[in-house]
């Protein structure tokens, strides 16, 4: 089990409660600069055991930043523009995605690693000063609540009965989180199969991934502009049919060509999908459990991943 996954296992089954009840803002200005102090010790740190133990108290504070940012984002933006915003939030992501690495390089080749790691910690800090400002969508009263035993059992049970009374847009939920774990699985055959069957390089192989980013940035692309005359439910069906005929593409495939026809395929369509999840999420659950039922289904999936790495 790697650390990335060992924090959202042990944490998400009790950390939707605190965030359901927490204020939203100031728990997500504390977990930034948490995440900053922590980053900016690992390179006043000689024990490779200390650096593990940071990087696994990072992965714990992103597992309360993203239900919970996913919370404020849903109460910040009003139902008609969460299309539009998770898609230009979609674009964001991907393009990070392709822009991170190529400066995390540049770094290396003009200064140290440590500075690169010191510059990392700086963002989370601009990331904290950026949400300060920010609406307080919850008041002060919101971290003046309790927590104890009793107040886990009644949020568990808020999400049995909501599971009950609305079994469809739980099934659609779970079926959207299923796909993503087998998605998950597949990562760790992947390089195995594009070097042993296919006999890429691993050059090639990394390119392949850089072709998926590009697909996932144009995909968000198209997406940021047609959001608004594109349903929810077309994009998660449209979105996950195509990856997986990317997938399908790649199954079959015994070249570079095809291989890369299928990754950028499934990245392209993969920001359809998860645009479509999203917003579909935000938009059926009630508000007081969205941390709290994802919680779950958020810690099986990385119990999944830390599977598949294995």
């Amino acid at each position: 089990m790697d650390h990335e996954s060992a924090g959202p296992i042990l944490t998400q089954f009790w950390s939707g409660t605190f965030i359901d009840r927490f204020n939203k803002r100031r728990l997500l200005i504390a977990t930034d600069l948490f995440r900053a102090v922590l980053t900016a010790a690992i390179p006043l740190l000689e024990s490779v055991w200390l650096i593990y133990g940071i990087l696994f108290l990072l992965a714990v504070a992103k597992a309360f930043f993203n239900p919970a940012s996913i919370t404020y984002i849903t109460k910040l933006v009003p139902a008609e523009d969460r299309k539009k915003f998770n898609a230009c939030r979609s674009l964001v992501t991907s393009g990070a995605f392709l822009i991170g690495p190529a400066i995390s390089g540049m770094l290396l080749l003009i200064s140290t690693p440590e500075a690169a790691i010191l510059l990392n910690a700086v963002s989370f800090a601009c990331s904290a000063l950026v949400f300060f400002f920010l609406p307080d969508l919850d008041g002060p009263k919101a971290e003046k609540r309790k927590i104890h035993f009793r107040v886990f059992a009644e949020d568990w049970g808020k999400v049995l009965r909501f599971s009950r009374n609305h079994p469809y847009i739980v099934t659609v939920y779970f079926l959207a989180q299923f796909f993503m774990i087998i998605a998950l699985g597949m990562d760790a055959q992947e390089v195995v199969f594009a070097r042993k069957v296919v006999g890429l390089s691993e050059s090639e192989y990394g390119l392949l991934i850089s072709v998926t980013g590009i697909g996932y940035v144009a995909g968000s692309m198209v997406l940021s502009r047609t959001a608004q005359k594109i349903s929810v439910r077309t994009m998660i069906a449209v979105g996950h049919l195509l990856v997986a005929a990317g997938y399908i593409i790649y199954a079959f495939s015994y070249s570079f060509l095809a291989i890369a026809a299928g990754f950028l395929l499934l990245g392209f369509f993969n920001a359809f999908s998860g645009t479509g999840v999203l917003t579909f999420f935000q938009n059926h659950f009630p508000q007081d459990i969205m941390a709290g039922f994802p919680a779950s289904m958020g810690c099986f999936r990385a119990f999944c991943k830390s599977c598949s790495s294995c």
